[in-house]
């Protein structure tokens, strides 16, 4: 739930519900449901109210409202969370579209199931598969190196065209793939393999029961491993793929993402390519045609409408209170009620009574989030850099990297936005908010806004203009812009309203069903207890999927059922983990596991 607004260039929709699309001429697809008919106005379990309009709670009210469901959602800031665009205030000149900003860039792999079928449902002009099409696989990525050569790595993929290499480029390849070689010990990579192969083999139950409270960095052995192997695979992996901290992060998540990673790259149970991203900003290429599609199926939305309590009486929620965009107090009655904010903002919503009506509630408090916020830079210059995504694994702040022009289409940048002097964003993800920089030696928490922005950018430059190759000039950099929900950085009290669920060892015990003890109450976000162990879109979809179906069963709809659709497990594993099912039963460790 967000501040008072709405989204930007957000689709009019209207009496154009006779075409399921908004005046702004999108027409349905083969595969968006048409809606039922919602029964009688005065039926009180057809009516739900959606408390968040993030993935989760768009998830939910679009899967409701094809089902004939009568859906009010309530939002605090913004729709679409932090997957939303947003504007850089006062930078639009000649007629263009202001500069686009995000809490952080867009990252959706082809591991990920349920997210892509819900993008394939929403009508995009002239997109066979809906905003699904707006989707494009950079073909490579980068581990950068602080004062040695890049590693850079295409991802391959059948009908991928590899990116074209100039003879320095071929050169400084070469010559990270063999410097790391000779500096990544052989049996170390020996071992970081059987472990890999360790967690392949081992059942659920050792899974859930061992692996998940021991951190990745112990499974790993890494404080025992040389520089290279921690900060390539200990530490350089699971920022990549599972944006979490090898020291405290539990190998049941990083494993398992890792394993579904693996797959995906073989081809292996994948919806597309291992590294997917929007051809435009979040709001243009997904948010506001899926805002359009949800109008015109009947959701209403109110913005600017903050939870401030989920109030139980009678062994149900009896309201929600709810404060308008003015601040007047409302009480919200429905039939039902999809809590669908993020964790650290929905359990203080939830008082002692509600909590006492579901022990999970309250075990939600273990749960953490951790900071993880985007910052953009906006640049005259195209930056000679690898097209796709760059981790500079050496850098304090632990920052990824990618920019953005290259991958959207629709026309020039400089054309579209800003002043016409920008041509490109380089999109900036900074992951550690409490480790000293390199120009001013504080944390980033400690620093000011503009000392960020600079500290950000030197890190960059200290990792890409290093051996030689300047990607960066300080010349082309024309403005920066930090994630708005981030406040009071340089005083004793930092803020940031969208904090990132983070995985700790044993962590994902606490983590609670959809489905609660309390009649009419659901849960939707990236916290719920999903297959997918990890804070990301694809988690808040696949729960928002579950809350659906647990209020159908409920209410007793004849309606179909959400489909959730697990990560793929490899069949012909299967045997080698039911061998380690019986042995982790006897007390014995994995048969692979060397120790």
């Amino acid at each position: 739930m967000n501040r008072t607004g709405t989204t930007r260039r957000t689709f009019v929709a209207g009496a154009a519900a006779v075409t399921g699309a908004g005046v702004a001429g999108v027409a349905p697809t083969a595969r968006a449901a048409a809606p039922r008919s919602p029964g009688p106005a005065d039926a009180p379990d057809r009516s739900v109210a959606v408390l968040g309009g993030g993935v989760a709670g768009l998830t939910a009210a679009h899967e409701l409202a094809e089902r004939g469901f009568d859906v009010t959602v309530y939002e605090r800031r913004a729709l679409g969370g932090k997957a939303r665009s947003m504007d850089v205030p006062g930078s639009a000149r000649g007629g263009r579209r202001p500069l686009p900003a995000e809490h952080g860039f867009r990252f959706i792999p082809g591991i990920y199931q349920n997210l892509p079928d819900t993008m394939r449902r929403i009508p995009f002009p002239g997109n066979p598969n809906g905003v699904f099409d707006n989707l494009v696989a950079p073909g490579e990525m980068m581990f950068a190196r602080t004062g040695r050569e890049d590693l850079r790595f295409p991802i391959p993929w059948p009908g991928h065209r590899p990116e074209r290499l100039t003879l320095d480029e071929l050169r400084r390849a070469l010559t990270a793939l063999l410097d790391t070689a000779l500096n990544l010990p052989l049996h170390e990579t020996a071992y970081f393999v059987n472990r890999a192969l360790v967690f392949l083999t081992s059942c659920q139950e050792r899974r859930d029961e061992v692996w998940e409270r021991t951190p990745w960095w112990e499974f790993t052995r890494a404080a025992r491993m040389s520089e290279d192997y921690q900060r390539i695979l200990a530490i350089g992996v699971t920022r990549n793929i599972v944006a979490t901290k090898a020291e405290e992060a539990s190998t049941r998540t990083v494993g398992t993402l890792g394993e579904a990673f693996v797959l995906n790259a073989l081809g292996r149970g994948a919806d597309g390519p291992p590294d997917r991203i929007l051809n435009a900003p979040t709001n243009e290429a997904w948010i506001d045609p899926w805002v359009a599609h949800l109008r015109a199926l009947g959701v209403e939305f109110r913005i600017g409408w903050t939870l401030r309590e989920l109030r139980y009486g009678d062994g149900r929620i009896s309201a929600a209170l709810v404060d308008d965009a003015r601040g007047a107090r409302h009480e919200v009655t429905a039939g039902h009620y999809v809590c669908a904010l993020p964790v650290e903002h929905a359990r203080r919503t939830w008082g002692p009574a509600l909590r006492a009506a579901d022990p999970q509630l309250a075990r939600c408090d273990r749960l953490r989030t951790d900071w993880m916020t985007g910052i953009q830079f906006y640049l005259t210059e195209r930056p000679p850099l690898v097209r796709g995504h760059v981790n500079c694994i050496d850098s304090p702040w632990s920052l990824t990297a990618i920019a953005q022009a290259h991958h959207w289409t629709g026309g020039d940048f400089a054309a579209r936005y800003g002043d016409g002097v920008v041509v490109d964003c380089l999109s900036v993800d900074v992951s550690e908010w409490d480790r000293p920089g390199i120009l001013y030696g504080r944390t980033a928490k400690q620093c000011t806004r503009d000392q960020v922005a600079r500290e950000v950018w030197a890190q960059l430059k200290a990792a890409l203009n290093d051996t030689g190759h300047q990607a960066l000039k300080d010349g082309a950099l024309h403005s920066w812009f930090l994630d708005p929900g981030v406040d009071g950085l340089g005083t004793p009290h930092p803020t940031n309203e969208d904090e990132l669920l983070i995985h700790p060892v044993g962590t994902f015990h606490d983590r609670p069903q959809a489905r609660t003890r309390v009649p009419n109450l659901y849960l939707a976000g990236d916290y719920v207890s999903v297959d997918i162990d990890l804070a990301t879109m694809e988690g808040a979809n696949a729960a928002a999927r579950q809350a659906v179906n647990a209020l159908l069963d409920r209410s007793g709809s004849d309606a179909p059922r959400c489909v959730v659709r697990p990560l793929f497990r490899a069949p012909e594993i299967e045997s080698l983990r039911r061998h380690d099912l019986f042995r982790h039963r006897l007390g014995l460790p994995n048969a692979l596991d060397l120790g």
